[in-house]
């Protein structure tokens, strides 16, 4: 349980002008929806991704990395990892468990296999989007476990966007389908808290000093 009384003194160190956007931004988060990624070569690329998730309120980003094993770019990011909760896995197999166990049904994006145009989705199951690596996509374990295909439609020659760009026209339009629903979507009370303490940890300098002295004086 979240200790309401340090959280709300932790919060008279913010400006104000940030306590507001903590709070209106906690009420955009989500964790109906998350993403994965598939050992992704380009490091910009997984960077671009951690940030549109962040820009459409996603909570949090799965990045597996069997082959390429690399810190994320905080120069493309621009300090979103910071605010998103990034899960590491060095198995397909063990993130796909995880997945699963949340209770997400994975959705393989490849423009491939014509099962789900993006128009069409279901926005109202909990669902983590796999996006593959640049040249050759989703892994067969990805594909093979895969409940739903999800195809953006395009019109061109080009067979296929950069990951990035297409996780950012994913998520604008299930997060902006999502909200005209009527499914609980945003994060639990008891989740807002945590990720408001979260915020305030990686934002306030000398933290611990300052919890120190908050639990001292009680």
């Amino acid at each position: 349980m979240i200790d309401i009384s340090l959280l709300e003194h932790l919060e008279t160190y913010l400006t104000e002008n940030r306590l507001e956007r903590f709070h209106n931004v906690i009420k955009q988060r989500t964790k109906h929806f998350t993403v994965a990624t598939e050992d992704v070569f380009q490091l910009h690329n997984t960077s671009a991704v951690i940030r549109s998730c962040d820009v459409f309120g996603i909570q949090e980003v799965n990045v597996v990395e069997e082959r390429n094993s690399k810190r994320i770019d905080s120069e493309i990011a621009m300090g979103a990892q910071k605010w998103v909760d990034v899960n590491r896995y060095h198995s397909m197999k063990d993130c796909m468990n995880s997945i699963r166990e949340e209770g997400y049904q994975i959705v393989a994006t490849t423009p491939h296999t014509n099962d789900c145009m993006l128009h069409e989705f279901d926005v109202t199951k909990k669902s983590c989007f796999f996006f593959g690596r640049e040249t050759e996509g989703l892994s067969q374990d990805v594909l093979e476990e895969a409940d739903v295909f999800l195809k953006i439609p395009m019109s061109g020659f080009t067979e296929s966007l950069n990951i990035s760009v297409s996780a950012a026209i994913i998520l604008q339009h299930v997060t902006t389908k999502l909200k005209h629903t009527a499914i609980d979507w945003r994060l639990t009370e008891e989740e807002q808290l945590e990720k408001r303490l979260d915020w305030c940890k990686k934002t306030i300098k000398s933290y611990g000093d300052i919890i120190a002295r908050f639990y001292e004086q009680r």
